[in-house]
């Protein structure tokens, strides 16, 4: 565009002092920063889950602010659009808007922070359940498994035959933690278990997480 905040935000200072369009600004501003909740929460895990400190390390508040910029220009056609654009806006409106969009950026970073300590206790729940008591099935989470000649059960109705005859309960679980603890190396949430079978295959025990696309068979 023209004139991009990006590209200097002297831009901005162009724009109307107008409480109204002050306000149409940043609500524009801050809706279009919930509806970037995916796109920010991807640069923050691709950054390596660097907390932003202030308004100069943050993500994404300086392009929301850009495409809402853009948004109000492309109404200047409009007479009473174009006569506000010529009257200049105080900076400190824009950086309250600004700092106003980092506060909600931290605070969609604090949520997902949040949830991933809840899944990493849970994770460890079931882990140490695991451990401590008879194999619960990870398909259903409440039956015990069996494994007999290379046979596993549940009564939930998992069945998986035709493996290792000397596979044993401890080597199944050996494999099911292994699984999980290399998965939690890269990823906080909890994965599913589940059972599927290709035309021709032998029933595969999978465990996947729709979190970071990963799908690993166990069995």
């Amino acid at each position: 565009m023209a004139e991009a905040p990006g590209s200097g935000r002297r831009s901005l200072y162009k724009a109307t002092g107008s409480p109204s369009w002050k306000e149409a600004f940043r609500q524009g501003c801050l809706e279009r920063m919930r509806n970037s909740r995916d796109r920010l929460l991807n640069r923050y895990r691709q950054a390596g889950g660097g907390v932003p400190g202030s308004a100069q390390s943050t993500l994404l508040v300086h392009e929301v602010m850009e495409e809402a910029w853009s948004a109000l220009r492309s109404v200047e056609g409009r007479p009473e659009a174009s006569a506000q654009l010529e009257e200049p806006v105080d900076l400190a409106v824009l950086e309250e808007i600004q700092q106003e969009l980092a506060d909600q950026e931290r605070s969609i970073i604090g949520e997902y922070e949040k949830s991933l300590q809840f899944d990493e206790r849970c994770l460890s729940i079931i882990l140490a359940e695991w451990e401590a008591n008879p194999l619960i099935c990870p398909v259903c989470t409440k039956s015990n498994l069996r494994v007999a000649s290379g046979v596993v059960t549940c009564p939930c109705g998992l069945y998986l035959s035709n493996h290792f005859p000397e596979l044993t309960e401890q080597r199944l679980r050996a494999c099911i933690e292994d699984s999980v603890n290399a998965h939690s190396a890269h990823c906080a949430h909890t994965p599913e278990f589940s059972v599927t079978q290709a035309t021709g295959e032998r029933p595969t025990l999978l465990m996947s997480c729709l979190a970071c696309d990963t799908w690993t068979a166990i069995l």
